[in-house]
């Protein structure tokens, strides 16, 4: 299970038995206020949140009925839908919880508080939902934080990705169906790119960027597993892509090392943007594995923060990137064989 869903459903499990407690001491009849009774309701505060949280999962995920809908009846049609899952979950939860048989007052009252508060708490947890999935974790707790206001300088490691081939993809299948290709494509790869601490800064075209911070005493070996991981993940559903589409997606990487600025920029449309010369040396190292006719190019700052790896390392030496007038040192990077026959053996 997906990191992404199991620590927010952790967090909105504890969410629910807080507000199911508040709820027996706001709302219910205070003759009624026993350690049972509100441990029953934080049980239902729990159950009810993570209940919401599921279907609000199922009817966002990808290829589903809704998402083909105008926004506007999805997000009727999303509201009737929780609407009715709390409605059976309520109902469901009072016969098992407390053993007995609905009364009328029950029905008009209570359960009519039910369902006004699970929908009112709905919609500031998707919400908060919506907008990780848009800009990032992190980097919308560092927005909230007011971190990136003004220009912040952080080491990052970032990793330029893009499909290779696109534009003779686009002349041969559209451009629709090259872009049905990136979006299975971007997809199916973040996964890996999760699971391995990072988080896309950006889709750009047929590019996604995806950073990581440097932390003291944490060598960022997991970026370049990630590569790997989603080199494995497209080789996974290799027939499925021949099926859809004829053509199994290939990719290029760069990955570079450094200082980072970052801020806040614009009006209109506020957007978190990095700037600085890692940003640029990693985009031109990704542009030159076509030229040095390899898949992922690093430099050597990124391997200098690695003091153990299992990967072989192949020196292109000093290289003076397009735009750039100092060179530096530039290397090729694929898995040992050992790692490869573990993965092989592993699937």
């Amino acid at each position: 299970m997906r990191r992404r869903t199991v620590t927010p459903a952790v967090v909105l499990a504890l969410f629910g038995l807080l507000v199911g407690g508040l709820f027996r001491y706001a709302l219910d009849d205070p003759n009624e206020a026993s350690v049972g009774n509100y441990l029953r309701s934080a049980l239902e505060g729990a159950a009810i949140t993570l209940l919401i949280w599921s279907a609000h999962l199922y009817l966002t995920s990808r290829g589903g009925l809704l998402q083909r809908l105008p926004l506007a009846v999805e997000l009727i049609a999303r509201s009737v839908i929780l609407a009715v899952v709390v409605a059976v979950a309520a109902v469901v939860l009072e016969i098992v919880l407390y053993e007995h048989r609905l009364g009328p007052n029950w029905l008009r009252e209570t359960f009519l508080k039910i369902i006004g508060v699970s929908l009112l708490l709905s919609i500031p947890i998707t919400t908060i939902y919506e907008l990780v999935r848009m800009i990032g974790g992190r980097t919308l707790l560092n927005v909230a934080l007011g971190r990136y206001r003004q220009p912040i300088r952080e080491q990052r490691v970032l990793l330029f990705l893009d499909l290779i081939g696109s534009t003779t993809l686009a002349e041969t299948m559209g451009e629709l169906r090259v872009q049905e290709l990136l979006t299975r494509f971007f997809f199916d790869i973040d996964e890996a790119i999760v699971m391995h601490g990072g988080e896309v800064h950006a889709y750009v075209g047929d590019e996604v960027i995806v950073t990581w911070p440097v932390v003291a005493g944490q060598p960022p070996h997991r970026c370049l597993d990630c590569v790997f991981a989603i080199e494995d993940r497209l080789a996974e559903g290799a027939d499925r892509y021949r099926k859809e589409f004829g053509v199994v997606p290939a990719f290029r990487a760069g990955m570079h090392a450094g200082p980072v600025v970052i801020s806040e920029c614009g009006d209109s449309r506020r957007q978190v943007a990095y700037f600085g010369d890692t940003v640029n040396v990693t985009a031109r190292l990704q542009q030159h594995c076509k030229e040095a006719s390899r898949p992922l190019l690093v430099s050597g700052d990124l391997l200098a923060l690695l003091p153990r790896h299992d990967f072989v390392i192949e020196p292109l030496g000093a290289t003076r990137l397009r735009g750039r007038a100092a060179p530096i040192d530039v290397f090729a990077v694929v898995r040992s064989s050992s790692a490869e026959t573990a993965r092989q053996a592993a699937s």
